[in-house]
């Protein structure tokens, strides 16, 4: 007989822009596999810019909020940084809003949960790295910048969407190193939920004795707050 009295693990629903190949990888690795299940939608993206990242929000975003809302999550997660950032921590929680309307549950923005996890760090004198082009490293850059010094931020360039990805943990560290040579920081923020930042964690806080906030690190943590 089936023990109907053990409560089922929490869903989370996530919808990613198409071509992201590490956020749910993260996500299934970051949260205990007792206590929940990730199911995951796609937004479709091929190329990362505002242009692109604002069609994703308009076109393809509901569409895949209404598709997870039939495995009725307990929370849905917004999983693109960027497009998060593109009109401020105020625009995600409005999109936000209009998802876990479709969705039927809350919903969490990857840009706001950002901000919260800096404020844990007491983050004041922040770096900012991203692998996006100089318009969307700025956009997540002025998303987090209330009552922060931005010291610096800088992006990789890389605009098609699936190659995020490709850079190795070892080389977001040498970006981070020749990037933030000279500069005086008490945190760092590695953004994109497409890149391989909280695998290069480990190595970027034995390298600059900082605290680092990353876009999967922090929904890991916010989802761990919010249901854990």
């Amino acid at each position: 007989m089936i023990n109907t009295s053990v409560a089922r693990p929490k869903r989370i629903g996530l919808i990613v822009p198409s071509s992201n190949t590490v956020m749910e990888n993260d996500l299934h690795a970051g949260l205990p596999k007792s206590r929940f299940t990730v199911h995951t939608d796609r937004m479709f993206l091929v190329e990362t810019t505002r242009e692109a990242e604002m069609r994703m929000i308009e076109e393809f975003a509901p569409q895949a909020a209404a598709d997870l809302g039939t495995v009725k999550p307990d929370l849905l997660v917004f999983g693109c940084t960027s497009a998060g950032s593109l009109f401020g921590l105020d625009g995600d929680r409005a999109v936000c809003s209009r998802l876990g309307k479709l969705a039927g549950c809350p919903t969490l923005g990857v840009i706001n949960a950002v901000e919260r996890s800096l404020a844990r760090a007491d983050a004041r004198r922040l770096a900012v790295l991203t692998p996006y082009n100089e318009d969307l490293t700025q956009s997540v850059a002025n998303s987090v910048g209330a009552g922060r010094e931005i010291v610096g931020a800088f992006g990789l360039n890389i605009t098609d969407n699936l190659a995020l990805a490709d850079p190795t943990p070892a080389e977001i560290l040498a970006f981070a190193k020749a990037k933030l040579s000279g500069l005086k920081f008490d945190s760092i923020l590695v953004s994109c939920t497409n890149f391989r930042a909280l695998e290069a964690v480990p190595v970027l806080e034995a390298a600059f004795r900082v605290p680092v906030v990353t876009s999967n690190r922090a929904v890991i943590e916010e989802i761990l707050a919010v249901l854990g």
